[in-house]
């Protein structure tokens, strides 16, 4: 690995790390498009980009996702009931999302991501006021939810923050509980996305040496490494915000990503 490629990486652990303790959101959103980039700059894993950008970002989401949960729950803004209602769903649509993911072109994928992203960000910039009366559902219900949001995040390569975060908002979970408890939601989307992503990825050809199947090892240690440094930092910023620039910084984020993901797909 060359050294700019080097410091490249060092740089996207460290912004995602702040970025994945501030939203709760594992940094899926930022380092799909950012590896993306990284690895066509770089002629790595062609014409696999965007599967390994989405397989190397849940590796790597894996890891950021400790240390921002505990961070969250330190300072006891983590709904942990939600986080087990939802979990069951969460590990069956984690697994599935990657095999759909493995049967989709680039152009594809990317667009898919982008449309679920900007959806999220419309949702949270336009956030009218939740109805006093709606609550989370009860458990069967919860189940399917998370299903839903571990097959779409399974599929793009995220934590599922950008889903779960304005679901639980609309909800009326408080928004730096719906965050904390997103952290939390990372870990079992990011580790059976993993899983399924090398077990799918394993059988390719023209993948680039030290690939574990569609992951690729350098950038995930690399950035895994900056990234849970930069975790607390995003974490204690989220907390000295107030909900509602919480909400419209989140928003603005998801629609300048899904911007880039719209223009790959576009590019080809």
């Amino acid at each position: 690995m060359s050294l700019s490629l080097l410091l490249v990486l060092i740089v996207l652990g460290a912004v995602t790390g702040v970025t994945a303790g501030m939203f709760g959101i594992g940094g899926g959103i930022l380092l799909v498009p950012a590896l993306t980039l990284v690895f066509d700059a770089y002629g790595l894993a062609h014409p696999y980009g965007v599967h390994m950008a989405i397989a190397t970002s849940l590796a790597i989401i894996f890891c950021t996702s400790l240390v921002s949960v505990y961070a969250h729950h330190a300072r006891g803004a983590v709904r942990w009931p939600i986080v087990l209602a939802l979990t069951p769903g969460l590990l069956v649509g984690s697994w599935i999302g990657p095999g759909i993911a493995s049967e989709l072109s680039a152009a594809a994928l990317s667009t898919v991501f982008a449309i679920f992203v900007f959806a999220s960000a419309l949702r949270m910039w336009f956030n009218a006021a939740a109805p006093a009366s709606r609550e989370l559902p009860e458990w069967p219900l919860m189940s399917l939810v998370g299903a839903l949001i571990g097959t779409v995040s399974g599929i793009v390569g995220g934590g599922g923050g950008f889903l779960s975060v304005p679901y639980m908002t609309w909800c009326n979970v408080a928004m730096h509980n719906a965050i904390a408890t997103s952290a939390a939601l990372v870990f079992p989307i990011a580790l059976i996305g993993t899983f399924s992503n090398v077990y799918h990825g394993w059988s390719l050809a023209g993948l680039p040496e030290h690939s574990l199947g569609l992951v690729y090892l350098p950038a995930l240690v690399t950035v895994a490494l900056a990234s849970i440094l930069g975790a607390p930092v995003g974490v204690r910023v989220a907390h000295s915000l107030s909900a509602l620039r919480l909400t419209r910084l989140f928003a603005l984020l998801l629609l300048g990503l899904g911007s880039f993901m719209f223009w790959k797909a576009l590019h080809g």
